[in-house]
């Protein structure tokens, strides 16, 4: 082992009362570069070559002792020497094999540099084990003088800095440890209570609509009811349990070494003893109430980061107010939010890296008029690649992205290729697109300016896009929609009320909506020809949507005889697998032969091949 040359300046005494191998160390010693030895006899000479060096403690390097050096307790001399704060001095003790020292079984060789060998000697050893033993000690040194350096600027910055060092670690209104703390000292119970085989668990305390309080009386009340709250909660604790304020209100409290029904037990009494609290603000009392969320930590089994044991007991918190508030909820695998949680951690990654890396393409699905079998516009819908190349229904990663903020990318990334895709087609193409918009689309301002933008560059006539919007999704926010639909259409673009029929105000909509299409719900169309029911809806869905001057157009058209039913009934244009899958490839034809659909031979022949030219597909 390398060791640096001031290192091997340090003073090194070999104390043995056998001359020989005294002279046999000393030698093997100053061959390997060690050259500041002392030598002593039996331990009074020790400490006389100690007292020697009392200002000048940091030149000791180490110390050789035989443990059946006269006149020395070298039990003693180690409890003196190596294991006291102020002194840094390791020793290698030199022993027999068949004696056993009660050093090894002493309290604080853990924490002192002590090593012992056998005899006769293995040099190899030694050497190495005096080298480490040396930068041991010098490590602890430069640690020791690092803390009295800080002591002293501590000491000489006073209150101010106390009190910052004590703000870095608790937090400044409630006197708790703060989330950085509590995570550091919960990573360090984890790791003991995992060795321990004890479980425990993470409760999450969360104060019901303390926004209000804020918002109606300030923050200085709000602040006032922390503390209050608080209050009540450490009179329930016990003076080791780790206490924290993680966010403003939201409270960390774990418990070690408890069973879950004592777990329980102890979070019950908490949200009983803040229920019971009335808070007083002036001549306003206000009940206070709290949601919490208790995650178990099973030790033996596990093996959680603070984080996770955190991200848990608040799902198991959001649970506890979404039934209801005021409430325990204890943290389960299979409760629907912590699959959506689970869901979102798979794929949000996966969607990012499509988006960049351009894994979604567009396939294309024929909507074809009844009364002719023209084509009238095909559907865009989106697909994604997965990391083996397999395709992925927007089923799967559409709801993610509604969740995690992503849809608003996915919406202008399918506006502007689906434009793309009309520039590219020859200029004497009439084909038209109908664009599927999720349910937020609307709240997203970016939308118009990109699509204005994105046809301003392409020359494409915005009279050839239609845009679909659900109608669950339309009467959400019916006046935002309104508004960006008529803002849409005054580019030249239409719009289409998909799903229509699956709300329960959807007439009194159609009336207000300034949308040209109408796609009736598949709920009424799939079992249209066996369903009476159906056929009244769908014929007065037909006669109002009409008079109102509204194309209509039946999804999920999947027979024949569906298709008879619905020319018979009025509808105008039809789309399902039966009339055309979605292809990445449009139909070579401008029209279906409706009559002759159930054939095999009737089935309409995929891209010419001048298309494939100009289309690049994905790979």
């Amino acid at each position: 082992m390398l060791i640096s040359k001031k290192l091997k300046e340090k003073v090194i005494i070999i104390a043995e009362n056998d001359q020989q191998l005294l002279a046999e160390i000393k030698r093997n010693l100053n061959k390997h570069g060690f050259l500041n030895i002392k030598t002593a006899l039996d331990g009074k000479q020790i400490f006389e070559i100690l007292r020697s060096y009392y200002d000048a403690a940091e030149q000791i390097g180490l110390l050789i002792v035989n443990e059946q050096l006269p006149q020395c307790d070298v039990l003693v001399m180690c409890k003196t020497l190596s294991s006291n704060d102020t002194s840094l001095i390791p020793f290698v003790i030199l022993g027999a094999d068949d004696k056993k020292n009660n050093i090894e079984n002493s309290e604080f060789t853990s924490q002192a540099l002590i090593h012992r060998m056998s005899l006769p000697i293995n040099y190899p050893v030694l050497l190495d084990t005096i080298a480490f033993q040396l930068i041991m000690m010098q490590e602890r040194y430069l640690r020791r003088k690092q803390e009295e350096l800080l002591i002293n600027e501590l000491a000489e910055r006073k209150i101010v800095d106390a009190k910052l060092k004590y703000l870095v670690m608790h937090d400044e209104l409630t006197g708790l440890i703060n989330r950085h703390n509590f995570e550091s000292q919960l990573r360090i119970i984890l790791a003991r209570s995992r060795m321990r085989q004890q479980e425990g668990a993470l409760i999450l305390i969360n104060l019901d609509r303390f926004s209000l309080v804020n918002e109606l009386e300030g923050f200085d009340v709000g602040d006032r009811l922390l503390i209050e709250v608080v209050g009540i909660i450490r009179k329930l604790t016990l003076k080791d349990d780790l206490f924290a304020r993680i966010g403003s209100d939201e409270f960390c409290l774990f418990l070690d070494n408890s069973t879950e029904k004592e777990i329980k037990q102890f979070a019950e009494r908490v949200r009983k003893s803040v229920y019971e609290f009335i808070f007083s603000c002036g001549d306003v009392c206000y009940s206070t109430s709290l949601s919490i969320g208790i995650a178990p930590v099973n030790m033996v089994t596990a093996n959680q980061h603070p984080n996770e044991a955190i991200s848990r007991a608040r799902q198991a918190c959001r649970m506890a107010k979404e039934h209801g508030r005021n409430m325990l909820w204890s943290y389960n695998e299979t409760d629907t939010k912590v699959q959506e949680r689970n869901k979102d951690l798979y794929w949000v990654p996966l969607i990012k890296k499509a988006l960049l890396d351009k894994k979604f393409f567009l396939v294309f699905q024929p909507v074809v008029c009844l009364n002719n079998g023209e084509i009238s516009h095909y559907e865009v819908l989106i697909r994604m690649r997965g990391l083996q190349n397999e395709v992925i229904s927007p089923g799967d990663f559409i709801p993610v992205s509604e969740r995690m903020g992503l849809i608003h990318d996915i919406d202008q990334w399918v506006v502007e290729n689906a434009i793309d895709f009309l520039a590219k087609l020859p200029e004497s193409s009439k084909v038209s697109l109908a664009i599927n918009l999720s349910s937020v689309a609307f709240q997203d301002d970016s939308l118009l300016p990109t699509l204005k933008e994105k046809l301003s560059l392409s020359w494409v006539d915005a009279s050839r896009l239609t845009f679909e919007i659900t109608e669950t999704a339309a009467v959400a926010n019916f006046e935002q929609t309104r508004k960006m639909i008529a803002e849409i259409r005054s580019l030249g673009c239409k719009f289409a009320l998909d799903d229509f029929g699956a709300g329960f105000c959807s007439f009194n909509y159609l009336k207000t909506f300034p949308v040209d299409f109408v796609k009736i719900d598949g709920q009424f169309i799939r079992n249209l020809i066996n369903d009476e029911t159906d056929q009244v809806l769908v014929k007065s869905m037909a006669e109002i949507a009409t008079n109102l001057g509204k194309k209509t157009i039946a999804e999920f058209v999947e027979t024949p005889e569906i298709i008879v039913k619905l020319k018979e009934l009025g509808i105008d244009m039809a789309q399902g697998y039966i009339l055309g899958r979605p292809e990445q490839e449009l139909l070579a034809s401008n029209s279906i032969a409706l009559d002759g659909i159930a054939r095999e031979s009737a089935k309409p022949k995929r891209f010419a091949s001048w298309f494939s030219e100009k289309v690049s597909r994905v790979d």
